[in-house]
């Protein structure tokens, strides 16, 4: 499992980007439900998008990606501001909040469109990607090896509208109460110091 103090540590040294306002990150860990939620939360995060990257398949349906013939996976696409909060911190959430080191499986969610993957906008975000993997490999802190794809960004597809949003609109539908809700309690318990006020 996690180490906390390790992870809370790596916050603290992130990666400071100059002379931007905004940057782009492109993350797929498991439903885009979950991951959206917490991404929303963060302060320095402006804008959150479920959507689809990865595929072989133009204007990808959410039927057809979870029949798994698209080859895309389920992602969110992340605007914020690095002088608010760096890349670096944010693989440092996306690591704590999902599982990297089963493939293509985030708890009862099974499919090639739930893998965990890091698309990369630069060459800069393609090495603190690696860079941060390899540094948590090193300090174990997981129990197996972590199996995140780390591949170029091509394509991004906004999913339906009745995905943006979803934990916020629907909070009382059972799959948000069993999965995401305490998803979010443990989220924001060890992200407190880095939530929107």
């Amino acid at each position: 499992m996690l180490k906390k103090i390790i992870l809370f540590g790596l916050l603290n040294i992130g990666f400071m980007v100059q002379g931007q306002n905004n940057e782009v990150a492109t993350l797929g860990g498991g439903c885009f439900w979950c991951i959206e939620a917490v991404f929303e939360q963060l302060d320095g995060v402006t804008k959150v998008v479920s959507g689809y990257s990865g595929g072989f398949v133009s204007n990808p349906t959410y039927e057809a990606v979870c029949n798994g013939t698209t080859g895309h996976a389920e992602v969110v696409q992340i605007t914020f501001e690095p002088s608010v909060i760096t890349y670096k911190e944010l693989l440092t959430v996306f690591f704590s909040v999902h599982d990297p080191t089963t493939m293509n499986r985030q708890g009862a969610d099974v499919g090639t469109q739930y893998r965990s993957v890091i698309f990369y906008h630069s060459s800069e975000q393609q090495k603190e990607a690696r860079d941060l993997i390899n540094q948590l490999s090193r300090e174990t802190i997981f129990n197996s090896s972590i199996v995140t794809q780390l591949l170029p960004f091509t394509e991004f597809y906004k999913a339906e509208a009745y995905h943006q949003d979803y934990y916020k609109l629907n909070q009382n539908q059972r799959y948000c109460q069993l999965v995401i809700s305490p998803k979010m309690d443990k989220f924001r318990k060890e992200f407190e110091a880095k939530l929107k006020k």
